[in-house]
């Protein structure tokens, strides 16, 4: 219904038929989604006749943004980030849009995030030459390193090293540090029984393990984060 959504918040009224045909689904289909969204509270605007159709309500928008609980995390914990690195643009509202968001949680939801946004750390920026050499990290690894690292469970990867050697290890993933606009996790290596720091863009894939760890203080990691200036 997302994708029906965007659609009708366009300016122009679209048919029924026309929506069908568009999504690759039939006429009951969309009447059936189109009163969904009514009941959710969204204003479907219909127009008979020539020239008429369907349009969803200009002024539905940010008020009434429905947010699933993973999506409103992800969304206060990009907000921390932005707040940490202090940038003196587009800040202002950030503040109360994180308290109204937050407002809507349970004690215990509210507890979990925090802990969620101490694990985040933000670091100088990366060198130039770290930069040049940095890539984007394949999707399905965000993912899998997204949950693991949410979920507190032992990751599986195949990692490349600066030297362009792969190997396989398991790791868990304590720790987030951006070093803008590079991201590294410190971690736990089960292959080296140690603290390790590994970059994101180097993880060529990821998957999850099922098996849960227990959180070790950023003590641990010390010589992981020595040299970096970090707010924590």
């Amino acid at each position: 219904m997302e994708l029906l959504a965007v659609r009708l918040k366009q300016d122009a009224h679209c048919t029924i038929g026309e929506l069908a045909h568009e999504h690759g689904v039939s006429v009951r289909t969309i009447a059936r989604d189109l009163a969904l969204m009514r009941e959710q509270g969204m204003q479907i605007d219909a127009d008979r006749g020539r020239g008429g159709g369907v349009r969803l309500d200009r002024n539905w928008g940010v008020g009434r943004l429905n947010l699933s609980y993973s999506e409103a995390v992800d969304l206060l914990i990009s907000i921390a980030v932005a707040e940490r690195m202090n940038s003196p643009m587009f800040l202002a509202n950030l503040g109360s849009v994180r308290r109204q968001i937050v407002a809507s949680f349970s004690r215990e939801k509210r507890d979990k995030v925090d802990r969620l946004k101490s694990r985040i750390l933000i670091g100088v920026t990366a060198s130039t030459f770290v930069q040049t050499s940095a890539s984007a990290p394949p999707e399905r690894v965000v993912q899998a390193l997204h949950q693991a690292f949410v979920d507190q469970e032992i990751l599986k990867i195949r990692y490349r090293r600066e030297d362009g050697e792969a190997s396989e290890r398991q790791i868990a993933p304590h720790y987030l540090l951006l070093k803008y606009p590079v991201w590294y996790v410190i971690a736990f290596d089960h292959l080296t029984e140690g603290p390790r720091t590994f970059r994101c863009d180097r993880m060529l894939e990821a998957s999850k393990t099922g098996m849960h760890f227990r959180l070790l203080p950023k003590e641990d990691f010390r010589a992981s984060l020595e040299g970096d200036d970090l707010a924590v």
